[in-house]
């Protein structure tokens, strides 16, 4: 695996790009449409293997060099291309992997504010930590840290979960999140945040 690139003295947004976080490009990505209005923030849970912290497993999922024979769950997810925009280590590092421009593979089929295919129109962040599980102080500072800077750069008018925009499929965070502190960091409309169970929406 590459060695990222650190934030250094650059500006805050560059083609994309983030400032603040470890760059480390994923081949798996695509040109959103042309008339895509990126004003969605989705926030997921990961960690390879689930409920172990601390790898590099993530990253290397994300830039297809995980060795899918390390661990008997990664045959499960054997061949897998994924990617999301960003990943927020238990610690509150930042990683990012592909252009907010661009579309990063996260969201899979989906459906929100009416909406198919929230890829199009998505930013999405994930969180090291397991699906229902805690979250720590550090990843909430850095989350609402990056989506205040996203906020700034993208028309964002709504953020929800993996469980939101795909119901029944996906399941996190989960219940372990804390909608209000996010909430409460940003200090954006009530109406931005989910306010219904996964399914409801």
């Amino acid at each position: 695996m590459s060695v990222p690139e650190p934030p250094g003295a650059r500006p805050l947004w560059q083609a994309g790009w983030y400032g603040y976080a470890h760059r480390l490009a994923s081949p798996n990505f695509g040109p959103r449409p042309t008339d895509a209005l990126v004003d969605l923030i989705v926030v997921h849970s990961i960690s390879l293997p689930p409920g172990e912290y601390g790898g590099d497993e993530v990253q290397r999922l994300f830039t297809n060099t995980l060795d899918w024979g390390a661990h008997p769950y990664f045959r499960q997810i054997e061949g897998m291309q994924v990617s999301s925009h960003f990943y927020i280590r238990r610690n509150g590092e930042l990683w990012q992997f592909v252009s907010c421009d661009d579309r990063a593979w996260h969201a899979g089929q989906s459906r929100y504010r009416g909406r198919d295919n929230c890829n199009d129109d998505s930013v999405g962040i994930e969180l090291e930590g397991l699906e229902g599980g805690p979250f720590e102080s550090a990843q909430y500072e850095t989350l609402v840290g990056l989506c205040a800077a996203i906020g700034q750069r993208y028309p964002i008018g709504h953020v929800a979960g993996h469980e939101h925009i795909a119901p029944g499929r996906k399941g996190d965070p989960g219940a372990g999140f804390d909608w209000r502190r996010l909430r409460d960091g940003l200090s954006w409309s009530r109406a931005s945040f989910p306010s219904a169970p996964p399914g409801t929406l």
